[in-house]
């Protein structure tokens, strides 16, 4: 996909290819899929317009409810895995278990949100995913 909007010859300031910052640079750090040094967020979630260095336009990035999925299952998951290991292993008094489980469940939740919204929209550039189109 070369030209505009994709990665390789006939865009300027884009890197040569094979140049891609590597998957889990890009998620965690939230940079450019293509360049790897722009960033990818312009705020805590919000995607920017496009790199302002390599020039990718973002607009086409759409994550949807996917990260928001992951995350309830993820930290879902770890959370009642380790209530119940505490429950079966101390016994401590409800109370605990609240003070416990109610902070790591936000503390998890904004600590994976951004980058698996990140993963999202690098994996969507990467596979050059777009809306589907009905050709006639």
């Amino acid at each position: 996909m070369s030209g505009p909007g994709g990665p390789g010859p006939g865009n300027p300031g884009s890197p040569p290819f094979g140049a891609e910052p590597s998957f889990a640079y890009a998620c965690l750090l939230g940079r450019c899929p293509r360049c790897g040094k722009g960033k990818l967020f312009s705020g805590f979630l919000k995607v920017g317009a496009g790199c302002s260095v390599c020039r990718l336009n973002y607009a086409r990035f759409d994550a949807g409810d996917g990260p928001a999925v992951f995350v309830i299952l993820i930290v879902g998951a770890i959370v009642t895995g380790g209530a119940l290991l505490t429950e079966v292993w101390f016994s401590p008094p409800y109370w605990v278990h609240a003070v416990i489980w109610g902070p790591a469940v936000v503390i998890l939740s904004l600590g994976l949100l951004r980058p698996l919204k990140a993963g999202l929209l690098v994996l969507q550039y990467r596979h050059r995913a777009e809306e589907g189109r009905i050709v006639r």
